[in-house]
């Protein structure tokens, strides 16, 4: 059996209402929130796959063959030369 239906005269309602560049702007700012938390997820999923101080193979190299030093030629520093 059907209930009374209630009035609403005493219920309050609340209405947002927002321009095309209100809705926009809150576009921007969830894109660059979602962009962020991608940008960290990616950062933290590096660091806890590879920790610091963790070196990286190609899977190329053969063990025991010649290392390749990944640091720049013009920020090494030069061999002092051995006096005899």
């Amino acid at each position: 059996m059907a209930g009374k239906k209630q009035s609403r005269r005493g219920k309050k309602t609340f209405r947002f209402q927002l321009s095309l560049a209100g809705v926009a702007g809150i576009g921007v700012v969830c894109f660059c929130l979602f962009l962020w938390m991608f940008l960290l997820g990616i950062w933290a999923g590096q660091t806890i796959l590879l920790p610091a101080g963790t070196a990286v193979h190609s899977g190329r190299a053969k063990a025991g063959g010649p290392v390749q030093n990944l640091v720049p030629a013009a920020r090494k520093k030069p061999a002092r030369p051995t006096t005899g």
